[in-house]
């Protein structure tokens, strides 16, 4: 009965722990503080039953260019399955930049979230190694983060996806763990807005959270499936709504219908403006689905996959080494034979790649010891990139307006720089500019300017820093000028000369 019992308690969001996991909170890796409760605590046995669950689990679908996934956080024995069927449709031989992990606070409630970058996480199966340095830049970036230890100490919903992403993952990989102590809904909109740069291809979010908790079996079945419904549609108020109607309806021991609302809600934030963000179902099982759960008392679990459509229609554009060695020569002959002699040097078709041929925008930007000597460049591909790359080189050595031209005795001191551009394209919203991705092009009227790319990294701005630079410094329509111009992004591919001579 005992046993029964202890079973019955995990499968709900809010096991109590002993005073003993307080103490882990000093050190600077975080220990363990449900294994041997949720999951099992020695090595052996916690692999064996992980091969147990992704056995029994749904395969992976075959959806490509996963984002995010969400996936339930109780015990294993009540959602191991449903929680192996989601990790079991990202790709697993993928090198992921990041995995951000959110969880909804259990325990403390506090305003904003905190992010865990005193150290790793520690599971039986080992070290989960936290990206501390990116911990730290978004926690000095945004005062919506915090740092605070409390909120991770006892905390389940992250430490439980771990040795699933370990026992699966094939690289190594970096987490950024992510506790949500708020209910507001504004805040949940800043948090999304500080991470949404991150929402792409390259990282994973995993959003960790359990659906209905205590109605009937059959009572969970209707409302998780409401709840499942409403994320689908990829609009937070959706989601808002049903938690509303359900929650009101009067269902019996009905406390929530979705635990980790908060860190779905987010996650809704961060994808609804994006039209090429598909929610997939993959997989619903609740506590009364096993072999301990009772059918008058359960908790819901589901495993959704969040998707990003594949462009159509757009080539790849490559540049080999040669290519770049030879536009940086181009580059670089033109400049000293223009500033020296006021002629253009001939450059030989034959001996370039189709690719340099092909039209083509893109800037030259010069350098001396590290600072800007001049950066010019254009949009329209009606040259043919070589001959771009020429002209601009004669216009950032000459012709910026913010410095002098250059003179010769300055040549050997230039580092040059060349960024080739994509086609740009008219955004709607500044929801779809990934800083250190996009270039930004604003245009008022007869006024405009741009950033490219690298500008945000170099700058360390935020999203509305990097418009309200470009409108005021280069647009010249002031702070704010950004807010009813076009907006255009495109992005660039960067390449430039070693380091040259220092001062």
């Amino acid at each position: 009965m005992l046993k029964t019992k202890t079973i019955t308690i995990l499968a709900s969001c809010s096991l109590l722990l002993c005073a003993d996991c307080q103490s882990q909170e000093n050190k600077i890796d975080r220990q363990p503080a449900v294994a041997g409760s949720f999951y099992p605590a020695r090595q052996e046995e916690l692999d064996a039953t992980l091969k147990q669950l992704f056995t029994n689990a749904i395969p992976s679908k075959n959806i490509q260019n996963i984002i995010a996934i969400i996936s339930p956080h109780a015990g294993y024995v009540f959602s191991g399955e449903v929680a192996a069927s989601a990790i079991n449709q990202i790709d697993t031989t993928k090198e992921y930049e990041n995995i951000f992990v959110l969880g909804s606070s259990h325990y403390i409630a506090f305003e904003g979230a905190s992010i865990y970058s005193q150290g790793n996480f520690i599971t039986p199966l080992g070290t989960v190694k936290v990206n501390t340095e990116l911990a730290d830049q978004l926690i000095k970036n945004s005062s919506i983060f915090s740092n605070r230890t409390d909120a991770h100490a006892r905390e389940h919903s992250l430490e439980v996806q771990l040795p699933f992403l370990q026992y699966r993952l094939k690289k190594d990989f970096k987490i950024v763990p992510i506790i949500l102590g708020t209910q507001s809904p504004q805040t949940c909109k800043r948090i999304a807005e500080a991470l949404r740069p991150y929402l792409n291809t390259k990282n994973l979010f995993v959003i960790s959270t359990d659906f209905s908790h205590y109605p009937s079996y059959a009572d969970a079945k209707n409302i998780d499936k409401a709840t499942v419904d409403a994320i689908l549609t990829n609009s937070p108020e959706n989601l808002i709504r049903s938690m509303a109607n359900y929650e009101q309806k009067g269902f019996s021991n009905l406390a929530t219908c979705l635990c980790g609302w908060t860190s779905v809600l987010t996650l809704l934030y961060m994808t609804e403006s994006n039209t090429d963000v598909t929610y997939t179902h993959v997989q619903y099982k609740n506590s009364g689905d096993t072999e301990y759960g009772e059918k008058n008392r359960v908790v819901g679990y589901n495993a959704i996959a969040v998707s990003l459509k594949e462009k159509k229609g757009r080539s790849e554009f490559n540049l080999t080494d040669k290519d770049k060695k030879d536009l940086l020569a181009i580059a670089r002959n033109t400049v000293e034979r223009y500033v020296k002699n006021n002629t253009k040097p001939e450059i030989d078709e034959k001996n370039l790649s189709s690719i340099l041929k092909t039209n083509c925008g893109a800037f030259v930007t010069l350098k001396k010891y590290g600072n800007l000597r001049g950066c010019i460049g254009r949009f329209d591909a009606s040259e043919s990139l070589y001959k771009v790359v020429q002209e601009m080189a004669i216009a950032s050595s000459t012709q910026d307006y913010r410095f002098p031209p250059v003179e010769s005795n300055e040549i050997p001191q230039l580092e040059i720089e060349i960024s080739v551009l994509t086609p740009m394209r008219r955004i709607s919203s500044i929801d779809e500019i990934e800083l250190g991705k996009h270039g930004i092009y604003i245009r008022k009227g007869s006024r405009s300017g741009t950033f490219l790319p690298q500008v945000a990294i170099e700058t360390g701005w935020t999203k509305e820093e990097f418009l309200g630079h470009c409108a005021q410094d280069k647009a010249g329509i002031g702070w704010n000028g950004w807010k009813d111009a076009e907006l255009y992004v495109y992005e660039a591919l960067v390449f430039g000369e070693k380091k040259r001579n220092s001062k």
